[in-house]
């Protein structure tokens, strides 16, 4: 019955940004000074498409706005180019998570994997038309490919962690809708 109060669902939209902004801090950590050869996930899109698609409920659009606005101007993005693609890859993911719900982690994997590939070849398109600097091609895809790879031990540390549990069949949520 906790699942359903609405203190809940303020804490777990709460605990989104907190993670979020926490994971745009130890980005920023200088850890190495030397320069990489090698692009990381990005764990930002891999917890924000991950929670989407176990509680769609939890991850309002604005939270997710305000966030992905932030780590664009943090990690000098272009303001807003990220930040609207992920918004539409967090739209599509939440009117697919209860189609979903059934259909095995696999299904979901792959929904999300190509989901993230149409990010990056987005953005790589939108930064080639507006003639902006960008990464190396192969840096973009190792970025991509890794939080692809990463992707099922995020929702895993979002279900034994954070208890995250999609929503049961008929379970009435805080925001009074049935799933």
């Amino acid at each position: 019955m906790a699942e359903l109060s609405p203190t809940r669902l303020i804490l777990m939209r709460g605990l989104y940004v907190v993670l979020a902004l926490a994971l745009i801090f130890l980005h920023l950590l200088p850890l190495d000074t030397a320069p990489r050869r090698w692009a990381g996930p990005d764990l930002l899109v891999a917890l924000t498409f991950a929670w989407v698609m176990l509680r769609p409920d939890h991850v309002p659009v604005l939270s997710v706005a305000v966030v992905m606005l932030l780590a664009d101007l943090v990690f000098q993005r272009p303001p807003g180019l990220m930040a609207a693609l992920v918004l539409l890859g967090v739209e599509y993911l939440r009117n697919r998570a209860v189609t979903h719900r059934g259909a095995g982690f696999a299904r979901e994997w792959v929904t999300v994997a190509l989901v993230m590939a149409a990010l990056f070849a987005a953005d790589r398109v939108a930064l080639t038309v507006l003639n902006v600097p960008r990464a190396q091609l192969g840096l973009g895809m190792m970025r991509t490919g890794l939080t692809i790879a990463i992707y099922p031990f995020v929702v895993l540390f979002c279900r034994t962690v954070l208890g995250l549990r999609r929503p049961q069949p008929g379970e009435t949520i805080a925001t009074g809708t049935r799933r």
